[in-house]
């Protein structure tokens, strides 16, 4: 098996014991995404410009790993209000308009305070 590990770019995470992503074979392994700009501050916004943004952060991370969204086979969703599930459904929609990876989406408190985290599976052979 052949594992590669894409470290931060972020300067606000790059800290972080973690790797950006983690491929193995096939599979590639995006750690939880949150809306923050290039510059690492958390964006400003509702919900819809928040999962815009950790969406968009989340294609970067596939991007390093050779891969897009279209490649994601799960996704895991953190909503800190269960009130944003309509308004983050249709922003989240617009960017898996056709094969929709399997998801899980539940309600919790971001540590940095974001509105969402988004962690996604991706295979690409």
């Amino acid at each position: 098996m052949t594992i590669t590990f894409f470290e931060e770019s972020n300067a606000a995470t790059r800290t972080l014991p973690r790797s950006l992503v983690t491929k193995a074979d096939g599979f590639v392994f995006v750690s939880g995404q949150v809306a923050r700009d290039e510059s690492g501050r958390i964006i400003e916004g509702g919900i819809e410009a928040q999962t815009r943004q950790t969406i968009k952060n989340v294609a970067h991370a596939l991007a390093l790993a050779g891969c897009t969204l279209e490649d994601v086979v799960k996704t895991m969703v953190w909503l800190d209000d269960a009130r944003d599930f309509h308004d983050f459904n249709r922003v989240y929609s617009e960017f898996f308009l056709g094969n929709k990876p399997a998801r899980s989406t539940i309600q919790a408190t971001n540590m940095v305070g974001t509105k969402i985290e988004i962690e996604v599976i991706a295979y690409k052979p």
